[in-house]
């Protein structure tokens, strides 16, 4: 009984993660005017669906690299389709450890989704 649930208990001790969903309704790039975009009621064109996602990495708990923000996430969704805002965006935030006790590697990452629009 022990030995059929051994591959469940060691994964789970190996692996572990946390996942959390928010809504927005409008991202745009830092450097936009969002005030101004909804204040004007500027036309804009919708361009379609878009995906950005963006990861920071921990080894050992205390040398971290890349940049999980979600700015970096919604630049990597515009460029991509080369819209200048997101409408209907949901923002996703994951966070994955190996071996979480003794924090070996770890890492979050940030994923953008929504509709890309170019404000005109």
């Amino acid at each position: 009984m022990v030995a059929r649930r051994m591959p469940v208990i060691l994964g789970t001790a190996v692996l572990s993660a946390c996942t959390s969903v928010g809504q927005v309704g409008l991202m745009t790039r830092p450097t936009a005017d969002a005030g101004a975009i909804v204040r004007e009621a500027r036309n804009y064109r919708e361009i379609g669906p878009a995906e950005g996602r963006s990861c920071r990495y921990f080894v050992l708990g205390v040398i971290p690299f890349g940049d999980s923000t979600a700015v970096d996430a919604l630049d990597d969704a515009l460029q991509a389709t080369g819209g200048n805002a997101l409408l209907n965006a949901t923002i996703e935030t994951s966070l994955y450890g190996f071996i979480p006790i003794y924090n070996i590697v770890s890492f979050t990452c940030t994923t953008v989704r929504g509709i890309a629009i170019s404000v005109e």
